[in-house]
């Protein structure tokens, strides 16, 4: 299986409901370091996984999207624990949507997975990996 990963961040502010989540259950501000890997078993025909340029691209998009906002106050998060896995699979989901528009080239067809990792800290990070 070949990869390929790109880089960006998102900060956000947003608040959990459940006694799991402790002090985290009031508002407070996070910042994710995000990794995107984009999968496939054989390279294209000019031998890449994807265009990192295109990817790095629409990564970037994704998180600009997300950053800088209060998601308690999103419509598509109403009511929704905006955990750092569901943050993940929001990304991956996101980037699969992009890739099925053609918005990462015509070689990006090829790819079989994504994966999202988000990095709270340098001891804790967490992810979602999904099938194209």
């Amino acid at each position: 299986m070949f990869s390929v990963t790109v880089r960006d961040h998102i900060m956000i502010a947003h608040s959990f409901s459940g006694e799991v989540f402790g002090p985290a259950q009031k508002l407070h501000g996070a910042t994710f370091v995000v990794d995107a890997t984009f999968k496939r078993r054989e390279l294209d025909d000019d031998n890449i996984v994807v265009d990192m340029g295109l990817a790095g691209q629409q990564l970037h998009a994704i998180c600009a999207g997300l950053s800088y906002r209060n998601l308690d106050d999103e419509s598509d998060f109403t009511g929704v624990n905006t955990s750092t896995e569901f943050l993940a699979k929001v990304i991956a989901d996101r980037l699969a949507d992009k890739v099925a528009a053609g918005e990462l080239g015509a070689g990006a067809g090829g790819l079989t997975g994504i994966a999202v990792t988000l990095h709270e800290s340098h001891i804790a990070w967490a992810g979602y990996e999904r099938d194209l």
